[in-house]
């Protein structure tokens, strides 16, 4: 519960009480911004309301200090290149400090034995094999045409292909497994409508068919065998 606790005033203090205007003051002034620090009294604050036990000062103020370390390490080190990833490095390293108190300060132990079993691993390889190795897998299927020729006059975004096909087969291996096979009709349909309606080029609109039924189609069989072995 305490753990519970913790996360949800991480994420009501960095996500719903910290106005754009803030970020954007911040990333303009840095390590001078009155609301970097005005920011962090914030997570302070909302720590003890949540925990309400002033024997716990030491776990809210290590949180604090390691809240205004990481946020200002951001600023210093962030550009436009790498503030998308920083931004989630961000993240990752205020939830792996939260996790880290949590433990140390309540004398809780963390096992990985419960969560290594044969089933989970099996999830995790799925659904890593859905993402990059199938689109390289699709990739290798259409060096037999000219890709780029055919999409060279097709505005969109860098790598968009790529990140809407890996969200489609994860959503197509997650509905199979829970069973809504009905669900993933209604994926398809949707793509279909979308990316389908515009497209006057039969070249490009065979491309992309085909794209999408292998994608699919890969998705599926994996979703499949999943169920299968478990």
């Amino acid at each position: 519960m305490i753990l519970l606790k913790l996360l949800l005033a991480h994420l009501i203090g960095d996500f719903f009480l910290q106005p754009q205007k803030w970020v954007q003051e911040k990333e303009k002034k840095k390590l001078k911004s009155s609301k970097l620090y005005l920011h962090i009294l914030i997570h302070v604050v909302l720590l003890i309301i949540i925990l309400w036990d002033i024997s716990l000062w030491p776990f809210v103020v290590t949180i604090g200090i390691s809240h205004l370390f990481i946020d200002g390490l951001k600023l210093v080190l962030q550009n436009e290149k790498t503030k998308r990833l920083l931004f989630f490095i961000d993240q990752l390293l205020h939830i792996l400090v939260i996790i880290w108190c949590y433990f140390f300060y309540f004398n809780n132990t963390f096992h990985l034995e419960p969560f290594i079993t044969e089933d989970n691993l099996l999830l995790i390889i799925c659904l890593l094999f859905l993402t990059i190795p199938v689109s390289i897998i699709m990739k290798t299927i259409f060096l037999k045409w000219n890709i780029s020729e055919l999409t060279k006059n097709n505005e969109s975004l860098k790598d968009a292909g790529k990140y809407i096909g890996i969200l489609e087969r994860i959503l197509v291996f997650i509905f199979i497994i829970a069973g809504h096979w009905e669900a993933v009709g209604f994926l398809i349909t949707a793509k279909s409508v979308f990316r389908f309606g515009d497209l006057k080029d039969r070249q490009l609109t065979e491309y992309i068919l085909i794209g999408t039924l292998i994608s699919f189609g890969i998705a599926i069989t994996t979703g499949i065998l999943y169920s299968v072995l478990t």
